[in-house]
């Protein structure tokens, strides 16, 4: 029934994590599997969900609105739009290929490992679905939790400092957006005299333009570091380096999107004054915030740090589209969500795998991988395309709406960002010319063995994605437009101001001369 539909993808993840509580720690080929067919599953309710989304409807569509906590007006509220179904599936799909890629990896705790990975896919979810502030605030915070310990327990050297640091800058945040939440909630009450947390409700309520300032601050700033946005992004670089392979793959993938998914669905509606006078701030943060991550991302020696360093840049592309304010600029922003979350997943992936022959991530490490490893360094290429925009990939589809809405908005942003572009193409090409081309000069590089079928059925999906968005990206691009439009209606709507004329002309015998118009007069 598509009631239940959203509570049965939220939930299923949760309840194999329960059933993986009942199986013996030992039976670590039971724990695997388990997992694989729930994740499997939820992903399957992924699809049906895509299927029964409505791409022309606008609104939010399979909703259900249950009270909870009926005394402080809680309701169990979801309901999804084009924005929300996109990053569902995505997160079902990567949370498949991470339970394939920690089939051999992980050896300690499996048990414990495989469990948080389903909470904190449920978590993941539940936070897209959330159309009440109370139960959004609850999914986010579950979503610590178990990222908290797969980077602590399961990550490298370092990985203590890593997660203690993940969590404290994301719960700085949070709780300046909670605080917000209490504000919109009180303010609702005085507004109509209902106690809720309802978004929909709340987004009715006129705010008035000194409160949106401070209500704006309080949500960017718990988004921002999230994304994350230049200066709020010092936290990534060890939470990815650190975090086990999976680890890096939802990070990047998918808790990175929480940040802008926020923009999107608190920020720009709730706040739309607010918005516009922030709006220049945030267009140069994200700016600098492109450039700055690639500069700092061709200096990197090891790969995987090249590449959490562009995911600085990328998701300023994100950013920037995103307060274009206009069709093309939002839409490349949404749809570069995705190709960020499936690029550079891949891109981790691969990390991960030769991490895996070699114990090493130093790209000075490496060279002629391309002889021993020929079908391990196509894939590479491909994704690496993907990553720096080439066309007939999903990269180039997602950058060009971006710069074309910036375009439209301000020639100078988009100039600046396209600059971005150019370094993202140089420090991927020189990364992958150190790593693949080039005589092998290191003894160890002769005999890697070349990817196993596991891994290829690991990226074969990804590279479907790229060249499905790259060549034909309407299906997406549909089911996403309707809910782009919502957005901008606030920035859309005529202005009327009022004209005072000076007092009319008056013929001999006092009468107005015709034509002249009247004393405040609308014009």
């Amino acid at each position: 029934m598509p009631i239940d539909l959203l509570s049965f993808v939220i939930f299923f993840p949760l309840i194999g994590a329960l059933l993986l509580l009942l199986v013996p720690s030992k039976a670590q080929d039971t724990i695997k599997g388990v997992t694989l067919i729930v994740a499997f599953i939820t992903m399957l309710l992924s699809f049906w969900v895509w299927a029964q989304f409505d791409e022309v409807a606008s609104g939010m569509q399979l909703e259900v609105n249950i009270p909870w906590i009926s005394s402080f007006g809680i309701n169990y509220h979801l309901g999804i739009d084009g924005i929300s179904l996109l990053l569902i599936v995505l997160t079902t799909v990567l949370t498949v290929l991470c339970v394939l890629a920690s089939w051999w990896s992980v050896t300690h705790a499996v048990k414990g490992y495989f469990i948080s990975m389903l909470v904190l896919t449920s978590g993941m979810i539940g936070t897209f679905c959330s159309l009440d502030l109370f139960l959004f605030y609850v999914f986010w915070e579950i979503m610590l939790i178990p990222m908290y310990f797969i980077i602590g327990l399961w990550g490298g050297p370092r990985r203590v400092y890593a997660a203690i640091k993940f969590v404290l800058f994301t719960m700085a945040g949070s709780v300046l957006m909670l605080v917000g939440i209490l504000y919109l909630y009180f303010a609702y009450l005085g507004f109509s005299g209902e106690r809720s947390f309802d978004l929909m409700r709340i987004m009715q309520m006129p705010i008035a333009y000194q409160a949106q300032l401070w209500l704006f601050g309080a949500f960017a700033l718990a988004f921002a570091i999230k994304v994350p946005l230049f200066p709020f992004h010092t936290w990534l670089p060890d939470a990815h380096v650190q975090a086990p392979t999976a680890g890096s793959v939802i990070l990047a993938g998918v808790l990175l999107k929480m940040g802008t998914y926020g923009f999107l669905r608190f920020c720009l509606p709730l706040f739309p004054q607010a918005t516009i006078t922030y709006l220049p701030y945030i267009s140069v943060l994200a700016i600098i915030a492109i450039i700055y991550g690639a500069l700092v991302s061709m200096v990197q020696r090891d790969i995987k740090s090249l590449v959490a360093f562009s995911s600085v840049s990328h998701m300023g592309f994100v950013m920037l589209g995103m307060f274009a304010l206009n069709v093309q600029g939002l839409q490349g922003s949404i749809l570069q969500m995705v190709n960020h979350g499936v690029s550079t997943g891949a891109l981790f992936l691969i990390v991960g795998m030769i991490y895996e022959r070699r114990h090493t991530r130093m790209i000075e490490d490496f060279g002629g991988l391309a002889i021993s490893m020929p079908v391990f360094s196509t894939f590479f290429m491909i994704v690496m395309l993907s990553s720096i925009g080439l066309p007939f990939t999903n990269g180039f589809v997602g950058e060009f709406l971006i710069l074309l809405g910036t375009f439209a908005a301000n020639g100078w942003y988009a100039t600046f960002a396209a600059s971005g572009v150019i370094l993202g193409a140089c420090y991927m090409l020189w990364m992958y010319q150190r790593v693949i081309f080039g005589k092998i000069t290191k003894p160890e590089n002769e005999k890697l063995k070349d990817l196993s079928v596991r891994e290829r059925v690991i990226l074969i999906p990804l590279v479907v994605l790229i060249f499905w968005i790259g060549l034909y990206p309407s299906p997406f691009l549909n089911r996403i437009e309707p809910a782009v439009l919502k957005i901008l209606e606030p920035f859309n709507k005529p202005k009327i101001t009022q004209v005072i004329t000076p007092d009319p002309p008056v013929m001999p015998n006092g009468q107005v001369v015709p034509g002249s118009g009247r004393n405040g007069e609308i014009k």
